[in-house]
């Protein structure tokens, strides 16, 4: 077997709290459902049928398993999309981008004019237009632009209060249609969302304020789910925890860039490029007494494009090509890893640090890793300008994995692994020209 580490690329799946639930040779069925003429129709107060597709930002034109799922999933060919530019700083242009992009795997999209920067539009009057509103009412999937998710919310859910365009948004949804986001658009599908928390170290201070950092979301994953995205690009997981210990939030998942989770129901699915996190809260012990961030027993598991799991009933099912890979298990007799040597990872808030880190230690002898992040530009004026945060991150009796090189990388799916975070207090000043003694 080849190092596996250079083309490190991760998967996880939502094992609960028993391995037993796993369930690697029996297929999930697939979550593609063509909509016909009778999803049209829906009751008032029915649970959602549709399918929302969070995209973790940085979605390239040409990733068709993404772009051409969100079509397949809506009725493909001849599908009737919505676009809203609602939080890009241009948003006529990007909204004419993404519905070219869909037009190109075969939906009929139309960009709309609903957006803060376009000075020229009343946006009272614009989510409440009949001739708009007749446009989302028949479509078959909508479609959220990146940029600043404030903006979508003040539009379309302005001090709380759903408008009627948000109402007709979630009439497609409800009958079975797509709502699909990126990166802004991602973040407005939970019922809380981050609204400007660009310092994850910050937020790991306790910056975490109601209308600042926080805001509610649109609400489309329902109210057990955070979501968030460029999330392993940016070390996010780090303001991912503060924010569901806030909240009582025992599940996040993280979706990272290029990449796309289709949510329906309990079900998860993750496509395109670098895979998506799950954070599982649901064992943590934290110490008020420490006076900041701390916990112990985060549990953690990635998912690689083409995983699956069933939230309901924690079953997980890796990708088929990782089920004709190798399954490791650091318990089983006889396990021989891959890696032997002992890393420290200097900023565990770096770029995919994290992801590496898991994909390292679950084909290791080692029985767990250590990092470090904090602030090394903190103002000597801060009081919290000494606070850092050290990471342990390590196996249980439940962690597994998979691997495959099927497709000239190195592919892991990673179940299982425990995190915990605990507060330190970072030397002032952190290094001083050397000397011989």
């Amino acid at each position: 077997m080849t190092s596996r580490l250079k083309h490190l690329c991760l998967s996880l799946a939502l094992c609960g709290a028993a391995l037993s639930a796993v369930a690697a040779d029996d297929p999930v069925p697939s979550m593609t459902k063509r909509l016909g003429q009778a999803a049209l129709e829906v009751k008032v107060g029915e649970p959602a049928k549709g399918y929302a597709v969070i995209i973790g930002g940085a979605l390239k034109s040409d990733n068709d398993e993404v772009w051409g799922r969100m079509v397949e999933l809506s009725g493909g060919r001849g599908a009737r999309w919505v676009v809203f530019g609602t939080a890009s700083e241009v948003p006529d242009r990007a909204g004419r981008r993404a519905a070219e992009l869909l037009e190109r795997r075969g939906a009929v999209a139309e960009s709309m004019p609903v957006a803060p920067q376009l000075k020229w539009v009343d946006l009272d009057k614009a989510v409440r237009d009949p001739a708009l509103l007749d446009l989302v009412q028949n479509a078959q999937g909508v479609f959220f632009t990146g940029g600043a998710q404030e903006r979508i919310v003040d539009t379309f859910k302005p001090g709380g209060h759903e408008t009627p365009m948000l109402k007709a948004i979630w009439a497609v949804y409800r009958r079975g249609g797509v709502v699909a986001g990126t990166s802004a658009g991602a973040a407005i599908m939970s019922t809380i969302m981050f609204r400007d928390a660009l310092s994850v170290i910050n937020v790991m201070k306790g910056q975490l304020r109601e209308g600042k950092e926080i805001d509610h979301g649109l609400g489309f994953v329902g109210p057990n789910l955070f979501v968030d995205q460029h999330f392993l690009k940016r070390g996010r997981f780090g303001r991912m925890i503060p924010l569901m210990l806030a909240k009582g939030y025992k599940l996040g998942l993280g979706v990272d860039e290029n990449s796309a989770a289709i949510v329906q129901g309990d079900m998860v699915e993750v496509l395109g490029g670098k895979g998506a996190l799950l954070i599982d809260l649901n064992d943590v012990k934290t110490d008020p007494a420490m006076g900041a961030l701390n916990l112990t027993g985060a549990r953690l598991t990635y998912l690689d494009k083409g995983d699956r799991f069933d939230l309901g009933l924690r079953r997980i099912t890796p990708h088929e090509r990782k089920r004709r890979g190798q399954f490791l298990d650091p318990n089983a007799p006889g396990y021989k890893p891959e890696f032997t040597n002992d890393p420290f990872y200097i900023d565990m808030l770096s770029d995919t640090t994290l992801a590496n880190a898991m994909g390292f230690l679950i084909d290791s002898n080692q029985k767990e890793v250590r990092g470090l992040s904090f602030d090394p530009k903190a103002p000597a004026a801060d009081p919290l300008a000494d606070l850092g945060f050290s990471f342990r991150l390590y196996k249980g009796r439940d962690s597994v994995g998979w691997y495959s090189d099927e497709q000239g990388a190195d592919e892991y799916s990673v179940a299982n692994l425990y995190l915990d975070i605990a507060p330190v207090r970072i030397s002032r000043p952190l290094f001083a020209p050397w000397s011989p003694r």
